[in-house]
């Protein structure tokens, strides 16, 4: 029961492998059992010592990152966590890896490294943390996290519309860890000409554009990166851009999209609680909404919020969950009309809009 998190550290740079063993030590329940180079020492590695989380590099010598995911995936699988850099070329890789069975990723800073990825200290444990009970396919703190707004905050609580001079519909969709490939799931199951769809995932600045540009090539729908003004039209998905709020607001008889530079809502930003709150102001019964796998709480208030309005909700189920936790959290609220495996989302969210 009380056996620490055995974590293996992979990437090419001897800076980054000292910096993320110095921060992961500090956490009480994990300890680092080992470090590797390249993806070869790493194989041996793993077999000498059984760690239960890897960190993996995405670019490295001798053997790329992904090519040792899949085959890592193929053979041996286990939780892994990405530690990908900010760039074009990093978030493509990325994504790709999440899509071979990665958990979860964090970002590498360019510069000023080791300062940088000790600021992102509390992230990078709690990842692992959340890695090491996830589905392969007590908070300890290095520093004072950042505050945890209220929805309110972003977003004022305020009665769903009684009259809506529209009958279009909407649907809505909340996720964090696993959610990049439940969203997809999800959006191959829709047709083209659905509802509009507004997307709310955790995910930085830099990796939502190429996440969005992705599901455009892997989905029958038009999926983009939201942008202040965007007028929703069916069969189109919004994504949130990173650090960026979506709220849906009304403008006439359209739905429309507003970014927000508010406080991080349960330290999120994009947050899903501020976008379902702003569902069930501009659309009420004419929306749907799903929250997906995610670690903590952010969307459960904002599906209660929904649920509550008589808005069709529904909430991802435990067993297709990469983490139960933002699901899980809205389903013991009372939040879900449906609890739902992720291959019937797509057609429950149709069959409710129709």
């Amino acid at each position: 029961m009380n056996r620490k998190i055995r974590v293996l550290i992979v990437d090419d740079s001897a800076l980054i492998r000292k910096v993320l063993t110095e921060i992961l030590n500090t956490a009480p329940d994990i300890e680092v059992v080992g470090t590797a180079q390249d993806p070869y020492v790493a194989r041996e590695r793993i077999k000498g010592l059984n760690p239960d989380v890897l960190t993996l590099d995405v670019e490295m010598p001798r053997m790329d990152g992904l090519t040792f995911l899949r085959n890592l995936m193929r053979l041996r699988p286990m939780p892994v966590v990405m530690v990908s850099s900010l760039t074009a070329r990093g978030a493509d890789v990325t994504l790709q890896a999440l899509e071979l069975g990665a958990v979860d990723f964090v970002t590498k800073p360019t510069l000023d490294v080791s300062r940088a990825l000790t600021e992102y200290a509390d992230q990078l444990i709690d990842k692992v943390r959340m890695a090491a009970g996830a589905r392969v396919r007590s908070q300890v703190q290095l520093a004072a996290p950042p505050p945890k707004h209220s929805v309110d905050q972003v977003i004022p609580a305020r009665p769903a519309p009684v009259r809506l001079h529209t009958t279009d519909r909407l649907l809505a969709i909340g996720a964090s860890t696993g959610g990049t490939e439940a969203v997809k799931d999800v959006l191959m199951g829709l047709p083209t000409d659905c509802p509009a769809v507004v997307v709310a995932q955790h995910i930085p600045p830099g990796f939502s554009r190429a996440w969005a540009e992705r599901m455009n090539r892997q989905t029958s729908l038009v999926v983009r990166e939201a942008e202040e003004g965007d007028r929703l039209v069916s069969g189109h998905v919004y994504i949130a851009p990173g650090d960026h709020h979506l709220l849906v607001a009304r403008d006439g008889a359209r739905y429309v999209c507003r970014l927000s530079r508010g406080e991080p809502v349960n330290r999120h930003r994009p947050s899903v609680d501020v976008l379902f709150r702003s569902v069930v102001q501009a659309a009420g019964t004419n929306a749907c909404a799903a929250l997906l796998t995610g670690m903590g709480a952010d969307g459960a208030q904002g599906l209660k919020e929904l649920h509550d309005a008589g808005v069709f909700t529904i909430a991802q189920d435990e067993a297709t969950s990469v983490v139960w936790g933002m699901p899980g959290e809205a389903v013991k609220r009372g939040a879900a009309a449906k609890v739902l495996p992720l291959q019937e989302i797509a057609a429950a969210l149709l069959r409710a809009s129709s």
